[in-house]
């Protein structure tokens, strides 16, 4: 087994893995994290994380911990998805700042995604949470900046003063990424791509004139709101 899960065929080391899983056994520990560590093919070491969440977590814990100091990028990453797989609360303690500024962009945003399931309900917590989170505004490329955004409305209402401080950010990058991040929040049905061209668009027109042109689309919106429903004429629609 131990073999297969380093076969050259990714199918075999992905059948291996399940095959691990679906028969937890304490032996298979240490190679299931050591696997993690070097594993090329996303789909495996995604069933490896797996594999891991079915052995105790009282034997799982503590190895996966050790890999949170490694010097290996994908096994500080895949660490953090393994802890976010298992779930444990615990394991809040063990996020420290430096993971969310990590220089390597996959291991931050994974830090990011585990930080948003781990932090305790407490506002205070999940506050301190989000002030840390808006300081990697404007980092990145596209697929970066939007995992950083997916966890700040994850977070909820208590990121809207730091999102607020940070739309006045001197740098238009880290600016508009606020910008985008609120209006995702308030509306998450609003695409990223869409909130980033109106973010642009907002801190382009400065402080002020922004103010003015969101408290006039609120004011339309209220008016048509209270507008009176018309009845439909017979054969016509409304897509009309």
């Amino acid at each position: 087994m131990a073999n297969a899960l380093s076969a050259e065929d990714s199918s075999v080391r992905l059948q291996a893995a399940l095959a691990v899983g679906s028969n937890p056994d304490p032996g298979f520990l240490e190679t299931l994290v050591e696997r993690c560590a070097v594993e090329p093919d996303f789909f495996v070491r995604d069933m490896l994380s797996w594999a891991l969440t079915r052995l105790s977590p009282e034997i799982t814990l503590p190895r996966v911990r050790q890999e949170l100091d490694s010097e290996r990028a994908q096994a500080r990453s895949q660490a953090l998805h393994t802890l976010s797989k298992i779930g444990d609360k615990s394991a809040w303690a063990w996020i420290a700042r430096d993971m969310l500024r990590d220089a390597d962009d996959e291991v931050a945003r994974t830090a990011w995604r585990v930080a948003v399931v781990l932090v305790p309900e407490e506002e205070n917590e999940k506050r301190g949470l989000a002030d840390e989170l808006v300081l990697q505004l404007g980092r990145g490329d596209r697929n970066v900046r939007l995992s950083l955004s997916r966890a700040l409305v994850d977070l909820g209402e208590v990121t809207k003063p730091a999102l607020e401080k940070a739309t006045a950010n001197p740098d238009p990058t880290v600016a508009a990424h606020a910008h985008a991040t609120e209006l995702l929040r308030q509306n998450p049905e609003t695409g990223f791509d869409a909130a980033i061209e109106e973010a642009k668009r907002l801190v382009t027109l400065g402080p002020e004139r922004a103010a003015a042109a969101a408290a006039g689309a609120a004011s339309g919106a209220a008016e048509t709101s209270e507008a009176p429903e018309t009845s439909e004429k017979p054969g016509e629609s409304a897509d009309c």
